[in-house]
């Protein structure tokens, strides 16, 4: 088996980008990975955008460390279960973080 990498992840998710899910809708999602470097997703009607570093401004944050990202951006564990599980913490509109599931597939979109 392939040892799945943040850095690999990130690359990987403009990719697997649901445009058609994402009509009408702007978000920047902040991720805050406690051991590596941290990244954002920006959505905007459509659009996609990865960028490494902090957002100034994003509408929601989540904190994790790296098995936890690579495991819910797998499916290995499911984003709720990690958020009860202590494993993930939101801050911001948490209501964003149910949408992250059906703007990404884990199928190659283009």
């Amino acid at each position: 088996m392939t040892n799945i990498t943040v850095e690999r992840v990130i690359e990987k998710l403009p990719s697997r980008f649901v445009a058609d899910n994402a009509k009408d809708f702007a978000a920047v999602f902040q991720f805050v990975i406690e051991d590596g470097d941290d990244f954002n997703i920006q959505i905007n009607d459509g659009t996609c955008t990865v960028e490494k570093g902090e957002h100034p401004d994003p509408n929601i944050t989540l904190i994790m460390d790296s098995d936890t990202v690579v495991d819910v951006v797998t499916g290995t564990t499911d984003g709720m279960s990690a958020f009860l599980k202590g494993r993930l913490r939101a801050e911001g509109n948490v209501i964003l973080a149910t949408k992250l599931g059906k703007l990404f597939t884990k199928d190659k979109q283009n």
